[in-house]
């Protein structure tokens, strides 16, 4: 199986009416944005001491789902959500420089995790001919990942603060979040 970066569609790499790229209409946005902007003259430290670990899904708007506002908690994501060795040195940093003491991880349901193998970075190697340096971290079982996420978080050598670390999975049908018990 190759793997393709999917083909440009005019209809949605493009504004239909404008022309515009994505990106211009996002820098188009930000200028508007700007126009009514004014520094709340916030400190980098999150309100509520907490760091959100979650997938980088655009179905997940997490500061709604969980009744955040701007400034309360330091938001970390990647493909599935997963606690890989990025998300350890934005915890680490997160923890130990900007006072963080909670840790919330979210998996999701329909992730795209869930029907992807570690045979990706094989292709990949196969259509670019370089091995990518990370791993896929796919997984098959949403509770299985979210506790060995946990348990990578609080057996950290890095993270001061493990005692105040929850998984769950959100549920992009009904927008629940259901937690997961951690393996004892």
């Amino acid at each position: 199986m190759s793997i393709s970066a999917p083909q440009p569609n005019p209809s949605t790499d493009r504004d239909a009416r404008t022309g515009d790229t994505v990106t211009d209409s996002l820098v188009e946005a930000n200028r508007i944005y700007a126009e009514k902007f004014s520094d709340p003259g916030m400190d980098a430290r999150p309100v509520r001491r907490v760091a959100i670990v979650a997938c980088m899904d655009a179905r997940l708007d997490l500061h709604e789902a969980l009744g955040l506002e701007l400034g309360d908690c330091h938001t970390i994501r990647n493909a599935g959500g997963v606690v890989t060795d990025d998300i350890i040195r934005s915890l680490t940093i997160s923890q130990r420089a900007l006072g963080t003491r909670s840790v919330v991880l979210i998996h999701h349901t329909g992730c795209g995790l869930l029907s992807l193998t570690e045979d990706f970075r094989h292709e990949l190697e196969e259509e670019v001919g370089q091995r990518p340096s990370w791993a896929v971290e796919a997984f098959k079982d949403l509770d299985a990942d979210v506790r060995q996420s946990m348990e990578r978080v609080r057996t950290s050598p890095f993270l001061v603060h493990t005692d105040d670390v929850r998984g769950f999975v959100f549920d992009v049908t009904t927008g629940l979040l259901r937690e997961v018990t951690p393996r004892t």
